[in-house]
């Protein structure tokens, strides 16, 4: 796993629902055969509640892949095979078991310059 940039150089985010991010982590690593980019956001004070508002979340998810993980990934001449975001009312170390933290994750994979949502 390695991490790809500074975060803490990020100022924070507003995603459409009004909820503010701050970039946690942004991972890259590779699973058997797959690249694989991963941005980690903190939302402190996320709900269960809101995590559970799907269609709000995926308004946030979608617009954060099209205007910060699409540009990111240019930037960084990256290519992955699959980009996951997610947001945690706190930071959780990668791979770390938090089962208090309040945690949500979505996957897509990039293609011809968009964002596709993958159910896994």
């Amino acid at each position: 796993m390695a991490s790809v940039s500074a975060a803490a150089q990020t100022p924070d985010i507003r995603v459409p629902s009004g909820r503010t991010l701050s970039l946690h982590e942004v991972l890259t690593d590779t699973r058997p055969g797959e690249l694989w980019v991963r941005f980690r956001f903190v939302s402190e004070g996320l709900s269960q509640a809101e995590v559970d508002d799907h269609d709000r979340m995926a308004e946030d998810m979608d617009w954060l892949c099209a205007n910060l993980v699409l540009p990111y990934l240019d930037h960084h001449e990256l290519k992955p095979d699959r980009v996951a975001i997610s947001f945690s009312d706190r930071p959780v170390p990668f791979g770390k078991a938090a089962p208090d933290a309040v945690q949500v994750f979505e996957a897509y994979r990039i293609e011809d310059g968009a964002c596709i949502w993958e159910d896994y």
